[in-house]
């Protein structure tokens, strides 16, 4: 009962460390959204239940570690059986040549729901072994009391809410952030967005999250064993943060926001790996292994491979350098054109614009830039994890941080 009210508490406290600070002069831009805004309170009532259930078993401290990585792979095995069923059926409801097949729809449908119910019993076990792996890697690198961590970690694989960024139009920077019900299609998001644009002259944009800093945290559902335990681990680190000035300062301004993840981001790829290499190392994928050297000397006729991130650092500089200058709608006419080019070159870019910029731009965690362009919060969080001699002591320093001033002298 201690155990649960505890819990309780911890709850409570991250709740109130995540609420958004809004500029009472948008107040009416929630007429747009109001009614497909997600309900944060009923999701987290329902999953807490869910754990607690599942809580009381405790089945993952009676397996042995090499027959709990089994159940988690054959979980994600699951899941990839469940998307080619989704798809399938998707294929048979929207092909005009398939449509009339409504045997096979049916009988599609029926396999989907079976495997639908296997994978979430699957998943179930397979969050709890995740939790106890991931807890444990966390506990050995120095983050434990007593041989537990606080918050306790709990996550649960889910449908995301969907991110409404809104950003000014002659810069770059997140006005707001608001939480919306999964499940809209490409021209209610274009909708929403342009409504945002003709009626507050600002920039929108509704784009997915891989995860969520509630309690429990949210987990996208893939079939990547890598991501998975990097995105559990970086989500925990919010938990952590929350406690702490840095993580309760998350929306003070851009800067904060661009060192939380920043900081979420190298922890948890760290953890991840850590993670990854104990329980998993047949699945250790390359991107993992440290000193892999990505310059490589192509054969004579191939071209270089198209660079994402160095395309798109020149795209974020050339448009602050418009913006900076008062060219607003050249710096729009840039970023379509090249949003065209991303996509001839493979990435399925829907829309950029400045809150692409601002959502995407906080997230600087690799050399280079990529969307923070010139951004100097990302590279000094970087130096900052070079100079410390561990992760806990690099997340020691940070956790204390209340500005990019403070970063900087932390440096210094």
């Amino acid at each position: 009962m201690v155990n649960l009210l505890l819990l309780f508490v911890v709850m409570a406290l991250l709740f109130v460390s995540s609420n958004i600070l809004y500029d009472g002069s948008l107040s009416s831009l929630s007429n747009l959204y109001r009614w497909d805004e997600f309900n944060y309170v009923s999701w987290v009532v329902s999953a807490l239940v869910d754990k607690f259930s599942n809580a009381t078993l405790g089945l993952e401290h009676f397996i042995d570690d090499e027959r709990q990585a089994e159940i988690v792979l054959k979980y994600l095995d699951q899941i990839g059986e469940v998307e080619a069923l989704e798809k399938r059926l998707e294929e048979l409801n929207s092909d005009p040549n398939l449509r009339k097949r409504t045997g096979e729809i049916a009988a599609v449908d029926n396999r989907l729901q079976e495997e639908t119910e296997r994978m979430h019993q699957y998943g179930r076990i397979a969050e709890s072994i995740l939790q106890n792996q991931t807890e444990r890697n966390l506990v050995e690198m120095g983050f434990g009391v007593g041989g537990q961590i606080l918050p306790p970690l709990l996550f649960k694989v889910t449908d995301l809410p969907l991110n409404l960024i809104v950003s000014p139009r002659d810069s770059i920077s997140t006005l707001r952030s608001i939480s919306l019900e999964p499940g809209m299609d490409a021209l209610e998001k274009e909708a929403l967005e342009e409504a945002v644009f003709g009626q507050f002259n600002l920039s929108g944009l509704v784009e997915p999250v891989g995860g969520i800093g509630a309690y429990p945290t949210m987990v996208m559902r893939t079939r990547s064993i890598n991501w998975l335990t990097e995105v559990i681990a970086h989500e925990w680190f919010h938990n952590y943060l929350s406690f702490f000035p840095l993580g309760v300062r998350y929306f003070e301004n851009d800067s904060l926001r661009s060192i939380n993840e920043t900081t979420a981001n190298l922890a948890g790829k760290e953890v991840g790996r850590h993670v990854m290499i104990r329980f998993y190392p047949v699945y250790v994928s390359l991107y993992y292994q440290a000193g892999r050297d990505q310059a490589t000397v192509l054969p004579e006729g191939r071209q270089q491979a198209f660079n994402y991130r160095k395309q798109m650092r020149e795209t974020r500089l050339v448009v602050d350098y418009l913006l900076s200058i008062g060219q607003v709608e050249q710096a729009e006419s840039y970023m379509e054109e090249r949003r065209e080019f991303f996509w001839q070159n493979g990435y399925r870019i829907r829309k950029l614009n400045q809150a692409y910029f601002a959502f995407y731009g906080s997230y600087n965690d690799t050399p280079g830039g990529g969307a923070a362009g010139n951004d100097p919060v990302g590279p000094a969080v970087q130096q900052l994890r070079e100079q410390s001699t561990g992760l806990k002591n690099f997340i020691d320093k940070v956790k204390q941080i209340k500005s990019f001033e403070e970063l900087i002298s932390e440096l210094d």
